[in-house]
């Protein structure tokens, strides 16, 4: 997975030297640009894995020129900077803020997990007009040193011009790094723990489904209300912490709402 690993490097190279290409022609960086923001309640597993439920926020932001309306965007995009977006496909640098996990409760004697980030990039396309595939690869920035990849494929209807449902399925992939920090068990963490000892490899992380119900409150502002499941596969399944203290099937439920803010540079 070390070679594979250089992916989200490369990704973020090739988009930055289209950029930079457009920059030179003076045609990129001057104009109308978009800073969307907002914010995301919800009840989710306590840690990844876990069997209970807590109430926490997110973050919600999204940076590009303004140009072809994106069709279709889902609280489920990390933080993007589109590059390149021609309406029907759309491609850029993600990025994602991770929390830091402490050592307590069900994870005593587990070492704990700094925050950190992930960066990489993405790309989407619409097979269909009512129908989004979308694709993120980032790397760890450390809180963890692996490479995760999330695939996730919506259909969406508008039921009034201002409300929009959505919904479809995820796959999530991480390599053996991602896997060590989140769900492995070393000797001395099995001993502090009373977890059996694990070490896992790469592989599927999770397989699931997600809804939402958007509503336009106004040009600018949406709100959401939504759901999703997950359930956890290969290594994340076979993990000691999973097995003996949490739960393979992992639900969330919450609401959202963003504002988009137009400006020129």
């Amino acid at each position: 997975m070390r070679a594979v690993a250089t992916i989200p490097l490369v990704l973020a190279s090739s988009l930055l030297a289209v950029s930079a290409a457009k920059a030179g022609e003076g045609s990129w960086i001057s104009g109308d640009w978009y800073l969307t923001l907002g914010a995301t309640g919800l009840v989710a597993p306590n840690f990844e894995g876990g069997k209970r439920y807590m109430l926490s926020a997110q973050p919600i932001v999204s940076l590009g020129k303004v140009g072809p309306e994106a069709r279709f965007t889902s609280r489920n995009d990390n933080i993007s900077l589109v590059v390149i977006d021609d309406g029907g496909v759309r491609a850029g640098l993600t990025g994602k803020f991770l929390f830091s996990r402490d050592s307590k409760d069900e994870l005593k004697g587990l070492d704990p997990v700094r925050w950190g980030g992930e960066a990489g990039g993405f790309f989407e396309f619409y097979p269909l007009d009512w129908l989004r595939a979308r694709a993120e690869v980032r790397h760890g920035i450390r809180a963890h040193n692996g490479l995760v990849a999330d695939i996730a494929a919506d259909a969406f209807y508008d039921v009034t011009p201002t409300v929009r449902i959505s919904g479809g399925p995820r796959v999530s992939f991480a390599s053996s790094d991602y896997f060590d920090a989140y769900y492995g068990v070393n000797a001395k963490e099995a001993a502090a723990s009373g977890l059996s000892e694990y070490h896992p490899g790469g592989g599927l992380k999770s397989t699931g489904l997600g809804g939402a119900i958007t509503w336009k409150v106004t040009e600018p502002m949406t709100a959401s209300v939504f759901g999703e499941y997950s359930r956890l596969m290969g290594p994340a399944a076979d993990s000691s912490l999973v097995k003996e203290r949490g739960n393979r099937d992992q639900f969330t439920i919450g609401v959202s709402t963003t504002y988009r803010f137009n400006f020129t540079m």
